[in-house]
């Protein structure tokens, strides 16, 4: 069990009270559509979605194909504008502005931080072990009161290592608060989904997006996996249309070629294992660290000079020697085959 037996009363009470707006596609689609003042004449580019019209807010069809694949319910189950629409609402909901603090564990991706200085919500650091883990003790010692949120990135972003699935589990049960913990790279690890413990609790927010292992970035799609109540919150404060007709369509479809997704990330595993093995025997590279995402962290003499000279040479990596715990290190992300030659040959060049 949580230690919040009730989420009403952990949510903001101008959010609690909050009347949405009501849409015209909440009451009808259906039928002699001329409540929405649209373009009745139609979209110049033709096509079979009717773009003149506005797409449904709840998204129900494509919420209930990820609950099936996610093995939950589709009243689990928020879409929003990528994973960064539900960071921000998360904190919408339930931090209050210039009182409220959410908690980061860093390195860790940077948009937590961002999101709650949009929303004048301070933050609370605890910083990774050594070896990149969390410091359960260290996390509970500095929540307060009005620490409402703690997010977790695993397999953690620039790291890309899982997080121990015991830790995040004794976290749940004991942090003050909601619990977000971002799986956006959940595909290529071999730990399972904190999505299948939703049920247990009510405190428990988790992450997931079709940018990495559905491989569709450019759709800008992001769920959020959480009990009704903190869904049907979500729901309250999203934007009426936030998720597009265009959007909605690639991501149904993707869902009928499971198989391929399923063959790319056994791929990406693959030419990560291959990179992995390769930078151990690059001169000047000190140490490759575990990675359990489709992406590789790794330390290597003179980092700063090496990325821009890579950058020079066309090959676009990213500098991290400014996180914490990641002094000189470089984050590569697993290409194609012929891309990942191109960027270990260039390196060997570079550095040798």
């Amino acid at each position: 069990m949580s230690k919040i037996d009730n989420i009403d009363s952990f949510v903001r009470p101008n959010i609690r009270d909050l009347k949405p707006y009501r849409s015209a596609r909440d009451d009808f689609d259906k039928g002699l559509l001329l409540d929405a003042n649209e373009n009745s004449l139609g979209s110049p580019v033709r096509n079979q979605l009717n773009l003149h019209r506005y797409p449904t807010p709840a998204h129900d069809e494509l919420r209930q194909k990820i609950a099936g694949y996610r093995h939950v319910l589709r009243e689990n189950v928020f879409i929003g504008v990528g994973s960064d629409e539900a960071i921000d609402l998360l904190i919408r909901i339930f931090c209050e502005p210039g009182k409220d603090s959410i908690l980061i564990t860093p390195p860790t991706y940077g948009m937590y931080k961002v999101s709650a200085g949009i929303n004048n919500v301070s933050v609370v650091e605890s910083n990774l072990t050594a070896d990149f883990q969390l410091d359960v003790t260290d996390i509970l010692n500095k929540a307060s009161e009005h620490t409402k949120i703690l997010f977790l990135c695993s397999p953690n972003n620039p790291t890309a290592n899982d997080l121990k699935r015991t830790d995040l589990l004794k976290l749940v049960e004991l942090f003050p608060g909601i619990i977000v913990v971002d799986e956006a790279y959940i595909d290529f690890s071999g730990q399972e989904s904190m999505a299948e413990v939703v049920p247990q609790y009510q405190n428990l927010v988790v992450l997931q997006t079709f940018s990495k292992a559905f491989g569709l970035a450019g759709i800008r799609l992001g769920t959020a996996i959480s009990s009704p109540a903190i869904i049907r919150y979500l729901m309250k404060v999203k934007a009426p249309y936030n998720v597009n007709k265009l959007t909605a369509d690639i991501a149904l479809k993707a869902f009928d070629h499971l198989d391929l997704v399923e063959f790319n990330i056994d791929k990406i595993r693959e030419e990560r294992d291959y990179i992995m093995e390769q930078l151990h025997y690059a001169p000047d590279v000190e140490k490759v660290y575990p990675s359990d995402a489709n992406f590789i962290l790794f330390r290597i003499k003179d980092a700063l000079r090496v990325y821009h000279q890579l950058a020079e040479k066309g090959i676009i990596v990213r500098y991290r020697g400014n996180e914490p715990g990641c002094e000189n290190c470089l984050r590569v992300t697993v290409g194609i085959p012929d891309e990942n030659i191109r960027f270990l040959k260039t390196l060997k060049e570079i550095i040798s």
